[in-house]
């Protein structure tokens, strides 16, 4: 069993930056691939980011790309999510999530994702 613990979040304005952390527990973290989603008020969960377990790959949504990005350290058992030049439509809960499977692409459908975070509250101000 795995337990994700993001952190992070923040109310912050238009242009500004937040850095997104999670913190797994368990020996195996660093086979998993990781991922992060995100929910906004009374919409569907959206991928965001993921990352290999070997940090070879990484895959964003056209919304983030070239702003957001995603990065490990198996050392301390984190994946982080810095998050530049945040627009209005980038307020969210954001959920960190990992996969199991040994993949040598990370997977972007939420639902092949085994462990999940409690999420952390994202809120930019326009």
């Amino acid at each position: 069993q795995v337990q994700l613990v993001e952190s992070g979040g923040g109310l912050v304005q238009a242009g500004g930056s937040l850095r997104l952390s999670c913190e797994a527990s368990g020996r195996t973290f660093s086979t998993y691939a990781m991922g992060w989603f995100r929910q906004a008020p009374g919409k569907e969960y959206e991928f965001v980011a993921a990352i290999t377990w070997s940090r070879s790959s990484t895959a964003y949504a056209d919304s983030v790309k070239g702003r957001f990005t995603i990065s490990r350290d198996n050392a301390k058992n984190t994946v982080y999510l810095q998050m530049n030049s945040l627009k209005p439509e980038d307020t969210a809960v954001y959920y960190c999530a990992a996969d199991k499977a040994l993949m040598l692409t990370p997977r972007r459908n939420k639902a092949v994702y085994d462990y999940w975070g409690q999420g952390t509250q994202v809120t930019v101000s326009s």
